[in-house]
């Protein structure tokens, strides 16, 4: 019987979905779920609807809930973590401060001075988490699916012994929106994905042992297609290779699409062009998505009204844990130290995206060895940040938290640096009821 902790399991949505896709499996029906959040009232609403997915399929497995995180800690054989800290005062304000410099992010949690910023209040949190495994809990398996992730999960590797993987969902769903362009079932597709969480590249890409690159260069230079992705595919035919991240969030990771409101407008489709992802172009729109789906507080959970079926997603999560359990060996792209040199030409430290195997042995990195250059420096420059804001965070220092905002390719586009340290400035301001102390 597995024992599952969810930390920040107020998140009814994707909660929801991790248990289901946990008890989706027979061999993990007798698992106990332990949801620990801080805000009882989410916290409730999370556990009825997994009481009620327990009673609905008549499961031996059981679903606790806690407040105290120690409690759901003590025992667990994996720790799911999906926080979110601080809500939403600190993430408009990572959003807006840039933006009244001209630093236009589309999303701003994963790099960006918003990402930064983000590292800078979750971290600590996140690192509390690893030290309580620690002593509670010291062979279980930290799942991350936290952003920004790849700071995180680098961040634990460096200043803990928990074993810790990074989870996302781009490779699956990008995949998916591949299959759309070429016009074929995305389970025909077969791929070889590696580099860095949100910006890892499609190596290989093929259907039935034949190469679709040709395929998806003449699906792009069909309009209808291309203004679905247009910075992904801007990016494929400039340096020759799709991306696992969206156009909106690749944007902001790069420096050639978002320092002139009429780059931004050329890249946003007057109207809809059946990818929603091409609607959060503008800077902020993001942060509007993410207050839509703030669940409703005032009104109870109704198992009468839920969908209470037992239908895996594509999230890896549950897989994970299956194929520990129970040896049925997996490859999955999952985000890991790279100090088996998975990618041989990015820093050892760094948090990459590979393929590993999964089974009873654990998770095992592949061997992806060099990554084409180009595409290895495009990497390297968000790794750049990633390892000044670990730094920053590790070390409690500010010039290190200045460095990572002036390394941030967005950034370094729309600001000289004396203007960097005024935003910086604004920004620690502004949120320093949510930060640590630094030196």
């Amino acid at each position: 019987m597995a024992e599952i902790a969810f930390v920040g399991a107020g998140s009814i949505v994707f909660a929801k979905n991790l248990m289901v896709d946990i008890f989706s499996f027979e061999a993990l029906q007798d698992s106990t779920v332990r949801l620990m959040d801080i805000d009882e009232r989410r916290l409730d609403r999370t556990a009825a609807a997994g009481e009620a997915l327990v009673a609905e399929h008549d499961l031996p497995g059981e679903v606790r809930a806690t407040t105290d995180r120690r409690e759901a800690l003590d025992g667990a054989d994996y720790v799911f973590n999906m926080v979110n800290v601080g809500g939403e005062e600190p993430f408009e304000n990572e959003i807006r401060i840039p933006e009244e410099y001209g630093v236009e992010q589309a999303v701003g949690d994963t790099l960006g001075p918003g990402g930064v910023f983000r590292m800078l209040r979750t971290a600590p949190t996140v690192l509390d988490i690893a030290r309580d495994m620690e002593e509670l809990c010291p062979d279980a398996l930290l799942v991350n699916y936290t952003n920004p992730m790849a700071m995180l999960c680098w961040a634990v590797d460096e200043a803990t012994d928990v074993e810790v993987v990074g989870l996302c969902h781009s490779v699956q769903h990008t995949t998916s929106t591949l299959a759309r362009y070429l016009d074929v079932p995305a389970e025909e597709l077969s791929h070889w994905v590696a580099g860095i969480n949100h910006m890892a590249w499609y190596l290989e890409l093929e259907r039935e042992g034949e190469d679709c690159y040709p395929a998806l260069r003449e699906a792009m230079a069909d309009p209808d297609i291309y203004e679905q992705d247009p910075v992904r595919f801007d990016v494929m035919d400039h340096f020759g290779a799709f991306v696992t991240e969206s156009s909106h969030h690749l944007s902001e990771y790069l420096p050639y699409f978002r320092t002139d409101p009429d780059v931004i407008e050329s890249y946003t489709p007057d109207e809809e062009v059946g990818d929603y992802t091409v609607e959060w172009m503008p800077t902020g729109r993001y942060l509007e998505h993410w207050r839509s789906y703030q669940p409703d507080l005032s009104a109870e959970f109704d198992p009468a009204e839920a969908d209470l079926s037992l239908d895996r997603s594509s999230e890896y999560g549950s897989r994970v844990v299956h194929s520990v359990e129970t040896g049925e060996r997996r490859r999955m792209n999952l985000n890991v130290r790279n100090d088996t040199g998975a990618v041989a030409n990015l820093p050892a430290a760094s948090c990459v995206e590979v393929p590993c195997l999964v089974d009873g042995t654990g998770i095992r990195p592949c061997s992806v060895g060099d990554l084409p250059a180009q595409l290895a420096a495009l990497n390297r420059s968000n790794v750049a940040v990633q390892e000044q804001a670990v730094e920053a965070v590790l070390e409690r220092s500010e010039d290190a938290l200045r460095r990572a905002v002036k390394l941030d390719p967005l950034t370094a586009a729309a600001l000289d640096l004396e203007t960097a340290d005024e935003m910086v400035d604004d920004l620690l301001d502004a949120n320093a009821a949510y930060l640590p102390a630094l030196d």
